[in-house]
């Protein structure tokens, strides 16, 4: 099937030094661009990252030291990269929680400018979890009936995910999805912003410290805090914002929490 796109739609896959959003790097990434008529188009990179890779990060990517000594930094790739995904929404899997989070980490880092806030974010895994529960090379094989040759390798994930979310939409196109209270949240459907509604649409940062209430209040997801909105809590403990300011939150979250705290000097 073909998708119903109203932009292109970019799914990606990275390979990294660890899972810490704020820390780690990138050291392999594989993108599909697929375009409202159909036609795709790939970029596949191995990165040096400029630090070490954990051994237990090798073992489960293969990819070593050596292989990316004489590679490209995430730095001198990021212009060409931002270029090849402007105007375009995101597609992966476990990409809300983590693909998206450090990507954007690693534009920062480098000194481009790459918003999300306007794109839709496609995660097949989340749809995988909320239907079937169970893991990418699983879900190729339940979705596609074929074995996931190279798994862990960027290109091979990635090219699965591309299959899996189009399976997902054949297999779900109108089913309705409620929560474990049975709260409807919407239906699945040929559609990004559909699916970005149900996957991503309560988001305030990328790395889900912050995110949106009920209400639509931005509240606290983690700690002390958690269930509490920003604006009150930066208020009235004003030594939190600079508390989470020197710590070890991801920039992005960073940058959020600023634009909230300043957003309420403006009320």
């Amino acid at each position: 099937m073909q998708l119903n796109l109203k932009n292109p739609l970019v799914f990606f896959d990275l390979e990294t030094t660890g899972i810490n959003v704020a820390q780690d790097r990138i050291v392999e990434l594989a993108m599909l661009k697929v375009k409202p008529n159909g036609e795709t188009e790939k970029k596949i990179h191995l990165v040096n990252p400029t630090v070490p890779i954990p051994e237990e990060s090798a073992m489960i990517h293969g990819i070593r030291d050596e292989d990316v000594a004489d590679k490209p930094t995430f730095k001198e790739l990021a212009k060409n990269l931002a270029k090849f995904l402007e105007g375009c929404d995101l597609g992966g899997f476990n990409i809300v929680r983590f693909d998206v989070p450090l990507l954007v980490e690693e534009f920062l880092r480098a000194g481009v400018d790459f918003e999300v806030s306007q794109r839709k974010l496609i995660d097949a895994q989340k749809i995988f979890f909320l239907m079937e529960q169970r893991t990418l090379t699983a879900a190729y094989k339940f979705y596609c009936g074929k074995k996931l040759e190279g798994a862990h390798g960027a290109e091979a994930d990635n090219d699965a995910t591309y299959e899996v979310f189009k399976a997902q939409i054949e297999r779900y196109n109108g089913e309705e999805v409620t929560d474990a209270s049975g709260r409807k949240l919407g239906k699945i459907e040929n559609d990004m912003a559909a699916i970005h509604n149900l996957v991503a649409s309560n988001m305030v940062d990328l790395a889900g410290r912050i995110v949106l209430n009920d209400k639509g209040e931005e509240v606290f997801n983690f700690g002390k805090h958690k269930g509490k909105p920003v604006a009150e809590v930066l208020n009235r403990e004003r030594g939190y914002y600079d508390w989470m300011m020197q710590g070890d939150f991801p920039l992005d979250t960073k940058r959020k929490l600023t634009q909230i705290k300043l957003k309420g000097f403006q009320l």
